[in-house]
């Protein structure tokens, strides 16, 4: 990473990570928000995210790089481009994620599974499964921002590139700061 480089404050810069009241992609509601986008708009800032992942797992016979649609493809290829190796994506169909697109998984590739924010961990797990079920053995999971509160544990090593200290909560659970406040869905989870 470029020593002048300043993610917290590009983050915080370019919009990336908003403060308000705002319902997940999860269902759970937070006072923070990190909207992936203001950053997968960058080329320059996620190449140097995406390299962080690829320098991490570089040494880890990664096979192949599967994300899950949106962000999470971008994200695939970036980091398959820079270790070297094939990127595979994982899309919905009728509700379950799955390989598409005449992609295959040679049985038994070693696969890293990213994604763009972490909060449960849900799509995450649904892309290992699509993995999985497609002759793949997920290996490692990365992560362009861990927003979780708690540490998820996918089973595999798990990295992230960068990390916010934000919480969440079920709706029947508000705290008074943000039950006041109308609350904004920019997720975009089905």
């Amino acid at each position: 990473m470029p020593p002048s480089f300043d993610l917290e404050a590009m983050l915080e810069g370019a919009g990336a990570i908003q403060r308000g009241h705002f319902i997940l992609s999860s269902g759970r509601h937070s006072d923070l928000y990190v909207e992936k986008f203001r950053i997968l708009e960058r080329p320059e800032v996620l190449s140097i995210l995406c390299g962080q992942i690829a320098d991490r797992f570089r040494s880890s016979e990664i096979d192949l790089v599967a994300g899950p649609t949106t962000g999470g493809i971008i994200i695939a290829f970036e980091v398959a481009r820079q270790l070297g190796v094939p990127a595979v994506y994982v899309e919905s169909v009728d509700g379950v994620k799955t390989i598409r697109r005449s992609a295959v998984i040679p049985p038994g590739a070693r696969v890293l599974v990213v994604d763009d924010v972490l909060t449960t961990g849900l799509s995450v797990r649904e892309a290992m499964e699509a993995v999985r079920r497609h002759g793949g053995a997920p290996t490692a999971a990365a992560l362009l921002i861990d927003r979780s509160p708690e540490p998820v544990d996918f089973g595999v090593p798990m990295f992230a590139a960068h990390r916010v200290s934000a919480q969440s909560w079920d709706a029947d659970e508000l705290p008074e700061h943000l039950a006041g406040i109308p609350a904004v869905k920019p997720g975009t989870r089905a």
